[in-house]
């Protein structure tokens, strides 16, 4: 049963300008997720998306960013055909596993300027 959607889009040069700022990498995306990033021909679209699909996660708990944590914890993997999903850590794993949220749907796209992302959880 769906429990949850959320969706958001960002323009990419507003995540490009916290890129610059110190510790904001860290605070926000996994080691995995910036090295991914760091490997890309436009690293700010891909933070961007992932950007995105955070807030979207957010969103889809009820939570948006009135919960404590770091968004690093919610980190944007890609199985191996490609396809991304999120996996939690930390209190969201624990909240994840509270509410019995039993899939995480997430699909997220990206242009030069704007990113975008919808995620559906499911009980």
């Amino acid at each position: 049963m769906i429990v949850g959607l959320g969706t958001d889009i960002i323009e990419v040069s507003r995540v490009a300008e916290k890129l610059g700022k110190t510790g904001f990498k860290e605070k926000v995306f996994s080691e995995a997720e910036i090295a991914f990033c760091e490997q890309q021909a436009h690293p700010a679209q891909h933070y961007a998306a992932r950007f995105a699909a955070k807030e979207a996660f957010l969103k889809a708990t009820g939570l948006g960013l009135t919960f404590t944590l770091d968004l690093n914890n919610i980190e944007i993997i890609k199985d191996e055909a490609g396809k991304p999903a999120i996996t939690l850590r930390g209190a969201l794993r624990e909240h994840a596993i509270v509410n019995n949220w039993t899939s995480i749907h997430v699909s997220f796209s990206h242009l030069e300027t704007m990113a975008t992302a919808v995620v559906i959880l499911e009980s």
